[in-house]
């Protein structure tokens, strides 16, 4: 069998999408992966699917938010050369509040002005609110509305992608263990493994996220819902076919045990407390799933000089709304721009070239 160009090892969401990219720019490709096609051990497996730079400004830096527009320029016309549908709307976030907690409102709006002085924020009244989004039931008499956000279906974009992948000519290894020290021979290695690689990169910390899956087919939720509350944000993602998502801001831990009873009614307690509808929905799923993170909360590239390996790694919890800035950028790295006077679109994905063998993360981290 010819030997690829590169081989990428960990099929998740950044690695099946580097994988088609990267065909479909020519090159030969093959991808191992310990998990299924369907991806159900990948992050992105557990997750919402958000694409919301402006909801995630308070938490994130600057370049971060950059990075999240340009994903979502991109995220449609990628969308649009799978071989099947996949669910995305860009309806936006509304941010709801109770009224004990309007100063966490006043908060996210001096941090929005600070970290995205750019972004489209939209001050609501009831009346308006009860226009786009009836479901609400007149329940909150403002919101903050932020138009320029998106979501996508998570799991049905790992199963298209994979048929993206088999179209492409891409040699799907799946359930393929690839153990660190017996790389597949490739003119370059691309480890996207997540937190598969934290024997590798020392300083990679797992980020534990939740989420709850809920049927509720008489509920039509036309935007994103995200409750501010000074301890537990909370958001609600609507799906096809009255299907929810419901999910938290992130845990520092790297548990990958079940949810617990205290998780669980803290997910489904904030989620009642937007929408009392919810509390005839049925519960589909309790799902978790640990993060890659670094110090920074902010992605990075390694490259290995000796043995010409790349690792990306470090999306943390911005895995949607980060994945295409960052294959963009690392396209042009696997056609050989190595040399030092490389300058990338991002800074934070500083290419970190190593000569030893036990990697490290960079010294700006």
């Amino acid at each position: 069998m010819t030997q690829p160009d590169i081989a990428i090892v960990g099929g998740g969401l950044v690695g099946r999408l580097l994988a088609w990219r990267a065909s479909k720019a020519g090159a030969r490709v093959a991808l191992y992966d310990a998990g299924s096609s369907r991806g159900e051990d990948s992050a992105a497996w557990a997750a919402a699917g958000m694409i919301t730079p402006s909801a995630e400004a308070v938490d994130a830096d600057p370049e971060i938010i950059a990075m999240g527009r340009r994903s979502l320029r991109l995220w449609p016309q990628w969308l649009a050369e799978l071989p099947e549908p996949v669910f995305y709307r860009d309806d936006g976030t509304l941010l709801l509040w109770h009224r004990e907690d309007a100063a966490e409102a006043h908060r996210f709006e001096r941090m929005l002005a600070t970290r995205d002085a750019g972004a489209h924020l939209v001050h609501v009244d009831a009346a308006r609110l009860s226009e786009l989004e009836p479901a609400l039931d007149s329940r909150f008499q403002q919101s903050l509305y932020l138009p320029d956000e998106a979501q996508i279906d998570n799991r049905a974009l790992l199963k298209t992608l994979a048929l993206a992948l088999e179209g492409a000519g891409v040699q799907c290894h799946w359930q393929t263990f690839i153990a660190a020290d017996e790389l597949p021979a490739a003119g370059i290695v691309v480890d996207c493994r997540g937190m598969g690689a934290s024997r590798d990169l020392s300083q990679l910390r797992g980020v534990r996220g939740e989420i709850v899956r809920l049927d509720a087919p008489d509920l039509e939720l036309h935007h994103m819902l995200r409750l501010l509350h000074p301890r537990f944000s909370v958001y609600v993602v609507p799906r096809v076919e009255g299907k929810l998502v419901v999910g938290a801001t992130s845990i520092e831990s790297d548990d990958r045990s079940p949810m617990s009873v205290r998780g669980a009614l803290e997910l489904l307690t904030s989620a009642y407390s937007m929408l009392p509808t919810l509390a005839e929905a049925r519960i589909l799923e309790f799902a978790t799933q640990v993060r890659p993170a670094l110090p920074d909360n902010r992605p990075a590239f390694f490259y290995h000089l000796g043995r010409h390996v790349l690792r990306i790694n470090g999306l943390y919890r911005h895995g949607f709304l980060l994945s295409p800035a960052i294959v963009e950028e690392a396209l042009p790295l696997l056609s050989g721009q190595w040399e030092e006077s490389y300058t990338g679109r991002w800074s934070c994905l500083r290419v970190c070239a190593h000569e030893v063998e036990e990697e490290q993360a960079c010294p700006s981290l």
